[in-house]
């Protein structure tokens, strides 16, 4: 398959499907309004879309980003501290640059991550980039080329940057590129035999790490041309902004890395070697990336001038059983949400006891693909669930070790028994939300069994699941419970029968009462 941009002479079935995807989208959607409303210019060379410098607001610190990224990747700390520093940094630097205070003496911190599959490198960047609202781009090394012809052109990474950006070069220009698998174009004559053309890929990249002016249409992009006439046309003659500029773009990069270990193991006993203080040798593969030099890096295939362009250096360490555990049970992205969305389209309501979750993440851990195993187990498992249960009248169901070891034998049991059950896994359900409502906000529900079996009964009544009736009822109790705790010190509640039934009433009542100051508790509901 031809790289979606022109890199020689275009084949005419090239050319109709660029010139396909040019009218799609000049004449569908919101960008189909272009010839309706052509875009006028405050002045020229600059897209009245374009927001001024100043809409670019950045005033996180290291620990506000360490946080947020704790809430989705579990483990990495020592990594997750590195790229906020970095991060902040750099987006410092680049605010000011925006106001017109750049600092010529600063030099960009560009990343480069170490460390296996499936550890979350890449997640942890795309959370980086969604916490600061920046575009964001992701590619893998090994789709690019030398020269461009066999493979893609690296400038076009800036361009599918400006994509993200809406066209917006002023935002594109402070976004971030990661690429993944750079250990690929590793060029030296080691036995590991990498593809030698990596050294021109190298330099390419080194161009755009450093800061360079890239076309915002590739020369060769027919289609793209134009569509640069009739935005030329539309514009009355003005031309949009035709280059972004690279400076301050954030550039990280990502391998596993293979076989580095070996050259900073060798280094490391070597240089122990006679009267030298002997340092302890590391073992695990992340222990020794902590150990990595350039000189590391340069043996390995890397040029000078490129490794020299990525000054932080960040290791992702290998998650064990453990790990895999709170993944699933604390982080924010977990897949289980997953599955209880996907059971949740069609009404049936899931709950993961902890035995079943440390089953899965035992058996993650036995792909060594890192949380990739994760979907790998869950899929696995849960694939005749999936196909059986949407069809049935069961809606509810909880996901123990005996499932995750035997799930054909546990779903013939549950359809046999799914009656007497559902009660039972609608009450635990009831106080798992109760739990993640403490986790959250640090305030503890106590649900009686009234109140559990009404909320059964409503969720029956609705057809929806008591999982998404009870997120409805108490979306807002975390704001008057908080306010009450305040008042007076008060941080478990107990939810009857009546709350469920009229849940806004109840707390407004809680509320007045806790400020008469002369009832020691809110009046329960």
């Amino acid at each position: 398959m031809r790289h979606p941009y022109f890199n020689g002479p275009p084949t005419p079935e090239d050319f109709q499907r660029q010139l396909q995807e040019l009218m799609r989208h000049q004449f569908s959607g919101s960008q189909g309004m272009a010839f309706a409303q052509p875009a006028a210019a405050d002045t020229a060379g600059t897209s009245s879309a374009e927001p001024p410098p100043s809409d670019f607001k950045f005033d996180f610190k290291p620990r506000d980003v360490k946080a947020y990224l704790d809430r989705f990747v579990i483990r990495q700390d020592e990594a997750k501290k590195v790229l906020s520093v970095a991060l902040c940094d750099h987006y410092h630097h680049v605010q000011l640059a925006l106001k017109g205070k750049d600092q010529p003496n600063y030099a960009k911190q560009n990343v480069i991550l170490l460390g296996p599959t499936g550890v979350g490198k890449t997640y942890l960047i795309r959370r980086m980039a969604d916490l600061i609202d920046v575009p964001f781009v992701k590619a893998d090394a090994t789709k690019f080329s030398e020269t461009g012809y066999v493979g893609g052109d690296v400038e076009d990474l800036v361009r599918d940057l400006l994509r993200r950006a809406n066209g917006d070069v002023t935002r594109a220009q402070y976004g971030i590129i990661y690429i993944d698998e750079i250990d690929k174009i590793a060029s030296a004559n080691n036995a590991s035999g990498r593809d030698v053309s990596g050294r021109g890929v190298q330099t390419n990249l080194l161009k755009l790490m450093e800061e360079t002016d890239v076309p915002a249409r590739a020369p060769n992009d027919l289609a793209g041309q134009i569509q640069a006439m009739m935005e030329m046309a539309q514009g009355g003659g003005r031309k949009a902004p035709s280059s972004i500029n690279t400076k301050h773009i954030l550039f990280i990069v990502s391998g596993a890395f293979d076989g580095l270990d070996k050259l900073i193991r060798r280094r490391v006993n070597t240089a122990t070697i006679g009267f030298a203080a002997r340092t302890p040798e590391p073992n695990a593969e992340g222990d020794l990336f902590d150990h990595a030099q350039t000189k590391d890096f340069l043996e390995y295939g890397f040029e000078p001038e490129f490794i020299g362009r990525l000054p932080v250096r960040v290791v992702c360490r290998l998650l064990n059983v453990a790990d895999l555990f709170n993944i699933l049970k604390t982080s924010e992205g977990s897949i289980i949400r997953q599955y209880e969305e996907s059971f949740g389209a069609y009404g049936i309501e899931v709950l993961f006891r902890d035995d079943g979750l440390r089953r899965i993440a035992e058996l993650a851990a036995e792909e060594q693909t890192g949380a990739r195993g994760l979907m790998t187990v869950c899929e696995r498992v849960f694939r005749e669930f999936k196909f059986e249960l949407p069809s049935r009248p069961l809606k509810r169901f909880v996901v123990s070790r005996a499932v995750v070891d035997q799930p054909a034998v546990e779903l013939a049991k549950l359809l046999a028994e799914e009656a007497s059950e559902q009660r039972q896994v609608a009450c635990q359900v009831v106080q798992e939300f109760a739990d993640r409502f403490q986790q959250s906000h640090g305030l503890r529900l106590q649900f009686t069994d009234a109140a559990k079996d009404r909320l059964v009964a409503l969720a029956a009544a609705a057809s929806t699941t008591v999982r998404e009736l009870c997120a409805v009822r108490f979306k807002d109790y975390q704001f008057g419970l908080k306010l009450i705790a305040q008042n007076t010190g008060q941080t478990e509640f107990t939810i009857e029968e009546a709350a469920v039934e009229n849940p806004d009433q109840s707390l407004s009542d809680w509320v007045v009462a806790s400020y008469r100051g002369n009832e020691p508790r809110p009046p329960t509901a």
